[in-house]
């Protein structure tokens, strides 16, 4: 019995050396492997502190492009109103000038109107026969009808039948 016992005390002697040498080999796997996972763990954050500060300076990007763009379309809505300011000063001037042209003119007409009024109808006729029909009218338009009448009879009838049409029209 004495055996028996010292050889379940040998046995169990093994066992427990064996398993103290597999709670050794455990152990000593546990630890590398944490090694291993703090390194990771290590690199991990680093990544997140890299990708928050590129998080952080793409903001600050975004940020002053946006800026940027504002201040560009303020100065774009500026100069577009000042355009359309300059725009309607052109136009006032240009609606100015116009009326001044159309006042000009019909002073012009007026002179023309009053020396062919004071014309002989047979010089008055021969003048007007070799101008181009729309100055005639114009012509004839800013006379009398009595004065326009007897033009009219002192000119080739030919003549005074188109320039009667392009009177009436």
């Amino acid at each position: 019995m004495i055996k028996l016992l010292l050889t379940f005390a040998l046995v169990t002697h093994l066992f427990a050396q064996q398993s103290s040498d597999r709670l050794f080999e455990c152990t000593e796997i546990f630890k590398e492997r944490k090694g291993e996972l703090l390194v990771e763990l290590e690199r991990i954050d680093e990544q997140k502190q890299a990708l928050s500060a590129l998080k952080i300076a793409t903001e600050e990007l975004l940020k002053q492009k946006e800026t940027k763009l504002t201040i560009q379309k303020q100065e774009v809505n500026e100069k577009l109103a000042d355009i359309r300011a300059k725009e309607k000063n052109i136009k006032r001037m240009l609606a100015k000038n116009e009326a001044t042209l159309q006042e000009l003119k019909s002073m012009k007409m007026s002179k023309i109107a009053q020396t062919f009024a004071k014309m002989k109808s047979a010089a008055a006729a021969n003048i007007l026969t070799d101008m181009p029909d729309n100055e005639a009218k114009g012509i004839l338009q800013s006379l009398k009808p009595k004065v326009v009448g007897k033009i009219l009879t002192k000119m080739d009838p030919k003549k005074a039948s188109e320039l009667t049409q392009l009177l009436s029209k």
